[in-house]
């Protein structure tokens, strides 16, 4: 499905990305796009906050309830996967070509609401978790690979460069 998505919103939303012909450029654009994808992050802190605040625990350090152990988990993995997203994202700016760029923000906007579709299923029942995690991870993994492929295949001259 993230295929399918990425490819959907490649060739019909009408915009391109700005021309960056610099790999600083290019990492600044990175920068300012990733800065989208800490809203699912930062909205699950603050309900996360929240729901400790109104729970009924009379132990502030004893077992949380449910409600206040899916938001904090929650938020524990999504600050996990987005660091493991905002390396991959910025090394992958450096290799992707100028007409491939549409390609950043696209991959920003599947990671929050991948994480935003994990949260919403890991409340309904965790069983239901695996579509939002993996919607998350799979881009994630290929981007990975596509990383360790322009750095050993397509430019081992600059791999330590």
């Amino acid at each position: 499905l993230c295929p399918c998505l990425i490819y959907g919103a490649y060739v019909f939303l009408p915009f391109d990305a700005p021309l960056l012909p610099t790999v600083s450029a290019r990492l600044v654009y990175t920068l300012r796009c990733a800065a989208f994808a800490t809203f699912p992050v930062v909205l699950g802190m603050i309900v996360s906050g929240i729901s400790r605040l109104c729970s009924s625990a009379l132990e502030p350090f004893g077992e949380f309830h449910r409600e206040v152990e899916i938001h904090r988990t929650y938020v524990s993995q999504s600050i996990h996967l987005f660091i493991l997203y905002f390396f991959n994202m910025a090394v992958l700016a450096t290799y992707l070509p100028q007409e491939l760029l549409k390609l950043i923000p696209l991959l920003t906007g599947l990671f929050a609401i991948s994480r935003l579709i994990f949260w919403m299923s890991y409340a309904i029942s965790r069983s239901f978790r695996v579509f939002g995690f993996s919607m998350t991870f799979l881009p994630l993994l290929a981007m990975l690979l596509w990383n360790l492929y322009g750095m050993f295949v397509l430019e081992p001259e600059n791999l330590l460069a």
